[in-house]
């Protein structure tokens, strides 16, 4: 299963994301949970670098199929947009293939 932890501090804004292990629904290289879940947090990253002001600490662990991201600061409108459109993304996956292959979780830092 993969997971997904958006984590939000006390006033619920972003403070960074964790996407980690492989969703298991096919075998490697054909398993479209995974290939979704991937490109949704990759573009994200992706925009956030080319779209928005906002620093960010990535961090990647290919063979654990983790990608790791920090805000050391409040996100701009920009990025907070980035982000919400990838929750909204993985949640449709989430709702599409089920929560045995996806889960997202959000978490109060």
């Amino acid at each position: 299963m993969t997971t997904v932890t958006i984590r939000k501090n006390s006033t619920g804004a972003c403070t960074g994301f964790t996407c980690s292990g492989h969703s298991g629904y096919a075998a490697a290289g054909s398993d479209i949970v995974c290939a979704a879940v991937s490109v949704l947090v990759i573009n994200t990253i992706n925009s956030i670098e080319r779209f928005a002001p906002d620093e960010m600490r990535v961090e990647t662990e290919e063979e654990a199929g983790l990608i790791e991201v920090r805000f050391p600061d409040t996100l701009s409108r920009e990025a907070s947009l980035l982000v919400n459109s990838m929750v909204l993304g993985l949640t449709d996956v989430q709702k599409q293939y089920g929560r045995k292959y996806l889960k997202l979780q959000f978490e109060e830092v």
